[in-house]
């Protein structure tokens, strides 16, 4: 889970969270290359005391810092446009989750396997809870299965985001979005509406709980 001193990227929870690092960290690197050519080039510029008075035009010059740039972006664009790809697949999901906004709390819909509604509200802060995180009735869901998440909202614009899975969903009032959930090992999942939704958006946390199909199954057995 992210937290207030947290200077990098949590722990990837899903192969889509594990490609967005990745991508981030090669952005990074075509940014230190152009940021240290301007920079070198601007120091040699500032100490050199050549000039030229009569060199009306360069095409050569031209050319090159025509044809550079556009190739840094082409080494931006790819993997980028894979990962968009890969994050609006949805091949053959074993389940489809409903998620609805509300101002200000979620509520979830298993309407695949069992008629299971419940609404999801904030727990009341304690010493013994992670504060404005935890919620009363959790999202439980298999890991290492392919899901469907499909989200809209009753009132206003919210949006459902899990960080460490890399899911960033707008929950729109009369449309349906839809995303892939891929987790890949248990564990408790936080996240937050992430669209400015009105007094109380701050208050509504989303929690998930991954486990394995067999308890998952039992789970809902006994709901």
């Amino acid at each position: 889970m992210y937290t207030w001193k947290t200077l990098s990227f949590g722990d990837p929870l899903s192969p889509t969270m594990e490609q967005m690092i990745m991508f981030h960290d090669h952005t990074m690197m075509v940014i230190m290359i152009i940021t240290t050519m301007v920079m070198y080039t601007m120091y040699y510029m500032m100490i050199n005391k050549m000039t030229n008075i009569f060199m009306t035009q360069a095409q050569m010059i031209e050319l090159f810092w025509t044809i550079l740039p556009a190739l840094f972006l082409i080494l931006v664009a790819m993997p980028s446009i894979r990962i968009l790809y890969l994050i609006e697949e949805i091949s053959q999901p074993m389940m489809t989750i409903k998620t609805i906004g509300h101002q200000w709390f979620w509520s979830y819909e298993y309407s695949d396997l069992k008629k299971i509604e419940f609404e999801s509200y904030m727990k009341p802060i304690s010493m013994k809870s992670i504060r404005m995180m935890e919620t009363d009735n959790r999202l439980v869901l298999p890991f290492k299965t392919k899901m469907r998440l499909i989200t809209t909202s009753e009132d206003v614009i919210h949006s459902w985001t899990i960080q460490s899975l890399g899911i960033k969903v707008d929950s729109m009032p009369g449309r349906i979005n839809q995303s892939s959930i891929y987790m890949s090992r248990p564990g408790m999942f936080f996240g937050q509406c992430s669209e400015i939704c009105g007094a109380n958006h701050s208050f509504m946390p989303i929690m998930i709980e991954s486990v394995n199909l067999k308890s998952f199954i039992k789970w809902i057995k006994n709901f």
